[in-house]
């Protein structure tokens, strides 16, 4: 492609507008994410205020009805009161026979010719009631004050009762004309709930209390018994009651909501009034939150899940462990708000419950509008600004780099707009001198290019020169290296061997061969009468005991002057083997035969054992025994015999009792096996322990620092890694040593 033809890869035009789009972008974003945040804030605080507004409108008027109910109250016990005093200097009897008989079953009831209990109050007493004068006063006081307000109150409330503590109950129940017919002769009056939480045990407040909900089996219908005990004298004497529906409340509740809510009634003990999801199919008591257990015959609701009954828990919880003020709540596990008021009269507590999901879709909603049209003007934007930077910016430039390519192809000769007064005319112009100027510096490179290949020539003869002589200092110097490392491990195995010797020279030099001649000159002297001499004479008797003697001391120094002898012909044998080494690291390949670890081991410390009991060192061998493995052995000898004598070196400072030195086997894990030689001597500075292996470097005065760098290097060409550790001066220092292994499987025999 010729440079006239050249086109960029890329459009500066299309290139800007990307980056400038994506950096628009990113603001849209980020004013997209705040206005998100305030219409959020926003919707959540006119939300949360108009639930706290409807809770509050709702519980004032659902709560009306409750309130009447205990205002009536208020008057029935003020009426009965009047009642039982006027009736008190008065005879009961006439009265009394003329409204109600005993029937056949024991009870006393309202006599049923002319009896209209649409209109009239009802009476049932119980069998075994002794209707003494003072009873019969407060049973007809009641019986006028519920004919009097009972016709007025059944507008509003289904029934209204009175029941003496004796057992006889009084009732207008207009809906219900035979109740007192009806009812059977051993009804357990006294034991219903919405009498015995009158009673001075359950309310020794003695104010007005409510039942709990319940279903009215002979109408199938929701009530709630609200019920005020009168005490004349200290003494409870009556409880006076209403019973109020609640269908209309319970459906109400789950009906009549804000959109996207529902509202609930629970009280305070968690019996649950009213809640969308309860079902309520042959059900005849409320169901209560906490799971409390039911009397027999009572059934309760149910919720449709265990997650539901679990949520609803947590509700309830929040609810019941609010503040007295606190009328919004907050169910984070569940992103719900809450809005609570309490209902006056039963203390029930209405809730509105309202989803965090309600108010954060409506300011996504809104987030959403706010980000399309944010994106649509930015659409519009790039279009606009994409021409202006074409036809302004882009083509110029184009031009530019087409020049360019002409300098770069030795054309020189180019033309370009320097007409306009912007920086692109300037950068034209600017080019064109650069143009001339290029061409002026490529014809004095062209000269001096012929210069310079001569006196390259010239320096490239010198460092071939040069380099001869580094090739062979570093031949020198790394002969010099073997030759240092060689002295350095015959050193320590010729300290070994001098041991030895010197040993068995003390060995030979100590046998009491001299008794020998003394013996043999006895014998001479008393040779003519030897038998006589060596079983009679007293002296004569000694010589056979002292000769045996003599025999086994003298074997046993023989063995012992063997075995120096034999140490001395292996340490004369490992000399070859570490000169060997030393020349197999000149690069001659290695060389692997099966090896014993543990002997090995044993090995290197029995080359050494002179010179530990020299030093006065005790041994501490934790070899375990491992299937041979094929490696060099001479190197894993050297590396082992130098740990070992730099290891009784670094014991000098060490009490002679406290020396110990741990040589330990084992293998870490299953493809590598690990020797450590551990001593309790001088130890290590931390700061020098990334030294140690370096070539030269000592610790030691009399040391000259090849060992360990040779074992060091040894150990990596053995495909391992030779470590220390050391807790600092005075702690001891331990080396590891660390070998690849594959132990040599053993062919099974045929």
């Amino acid at each position: 492609m010729s440079a006239l033809n050249f086109r960029p890869p890329a459009s500066l035009a299309r290139t800007t507008l990307i980056h400038m789009g994506v950096r628009i972008g990113v603001i849209i974003l980020l004013t997209t994410l705040v206005s998100y945040l305030h219409m959020f804030h926003t919707l959540r605080q006119d939300a949360l205020e108009q639930l706290e507004r409807h809770v509050a409108e709702r519980s004032q008027r659902e709560q009306t009805l409750f309130v009447l109910a205990e205002d009536n109250h208020a008057l029935l016990k003020k009426a009965l009161e009047e009642r039982i005093q006027a009736w008190s200097q008065q005879d009961p009897n006439p009265r009394f026979e003329s409204l109600f008989t005993q029937q056949p079953d024991g009870s006393v009831r309202s006599r049923a010719e002319g009896f209209d209990a649409t209109k009239m109050v009802g009476v049932f007493i119980p069998p075994g009631v002794k209707l003494d004068t003072e009873l019969r006063r407060r049973i007809l006081a009641a019986y006028d004050v519920l004919a009097q307000y009972g016709p007025a109150f059944s507008t509003r409330f289904n029934s209204t009762y009175i029941t003496l503590v004796e057992g006889p109950c009084l009732s207008y129940w207009p809906s219900i004309p035979n109740w007192a017919q009806d009812i059977p002769a051993d009804d357990p009056t006294l034991e219903y709930e919405y009498y015995t939480i009158s009673t001075p045990e359950k309310n020794p407040s003695r104010e007005t209390v409510w039942s709990g909900i319940f279903q009215y089996p002979v109408t199938q219908h929701w009530m709630v018994t609200v019920t005020t005990p009168l005490d004349r004298e200290g003494r409870h004497v009556a409880s006076i009651a209403h019973d109020v529906l609640l269908d209309e409340l319970m459906g109400r509740s789950i009906e009549d909501h804000l959109p996207n809510t529902y509202n609930l009634l629970v009280r305070d003990d968690g019996q649950l009034i009213a809640h969308p999801d309860l079902d309520l199919q042959g059900a005849n008591v409320g169901y209560n939150i906490l799971g409390t257990a039911l009397k027999p015959g009572e059934v309760s609701p149910k919720l449709t899940s265990e997650a539901q009954q679990t949520h609803l828990r947590s509700l309830f919880e929040t609810v019941r462990n609010r503040t007295s003020d606190d009328s919004l709540l907050q169910l984070p596990e569940y992103d719900e708000y809450l809005a609570v008021d309490r209902l006056e009269g039963p203390e029930w507590n209405f809730v509105t419950v309202l989803p965090g999901s309600v108010v954060t879709a409506a300011a996504l909603r809104s987030a959403r509008y706010v980000l399309l049209f944010g994106l649509v003007s930015l659409l519009l934007e790039l279009i606009i600004m994409y021409q202006v930077l074409q036809r302004q910016i882009a083509q110029p430039l184009l031009n530019l780099i087409q020049a360019a390519h002409h300098v770069a192809s030795g054309d020189f000769q180019v033309a370009l707009d320097s007409s306009r007064r912007d920086e692109l005319g300037q950068l034209a112009g600017a080019f064109r001198t650069m143009s001339d100027q290029v061409r002026q510096r490529e014809e004095q490179l062209r000269q001096a290019n012929d210069s310079l290949e001569q006196r390259v020539e010239e320096r490239t003869r010198e460092l071939k020169t040069v380099h001869g002589q580094l090739v062979q200092t570093a031949r020198q110097a790394g002969m010099a290296e073997i030759a240092t490392n060689v002295l350095h491990n015959v050193g320590n195995v010729l300290n070994s061997v001098y041991t030895s010797s010197q040993l068995a020279r003390d060995r030979v030099r100590e046998l009491r061969l001299e008794h020998v001649g003394k013996v043999a000159s006895l014998l001479e002297e008393h040779q003519a009468e030897l038998g006589t001499y060596l079983s009679q004479d007293e002296r004569g008797r000694n010589v056979m005991p002292f000769l045996n003697k003599l025999g086994s001391n003298l074997l046993d120094e023989r063995k012992e002057i063997l075995s120096l002898l034999e140490d001395v012909g292996r340490y004369t044998e490992h000399i070859g083997d570490i000169v060997k080494v030393q020349q197999n690291h000149a690069r001659t390949p290695r060389f692997s035969e099966p090896v014993s670890l543990a002997t090995l081991v044993d090995d290197a410390l029995r080359i050494n054992s002179a010179a530990l009991t020299r030093h006065q060192v005790k041994e501490v061998r934790q070899l375990r025994f491992l299937p041979p493995v094929m490696m060099d052995k001479h190197k894993v000898l050297m590396i082992l015999v130098n740990l070992i004598s730099n290891a009784k070196y670094a014991m000098d400072e060490t009490p002679a009792e406290q020396r110990i030195l741990t040589v330990t086997l084992d293998t870490p894990v299953a493809d590598r096996v690990r020797i450590e030689v551990r001593d309790n001597g001088m130890g290590i500075p931390q700061e020098l322990l990334t030294r140690i292996f370096q070539y030269g470097f000592t610790t030691r005065r009399e040391g000259h620092g090849f060992g360990l760098h040779s074992s060091s290097l040894a150990a990596q060409e053995l495909g391992g890694t030779l470590l220390v550790h050391s807790e600092g001066p005075g702690r001891g220092a331990t080396f590891t040593l660390e070998l690849p292994y594959q132990p040599i499987q053993e062919t099974p025999h045929a």
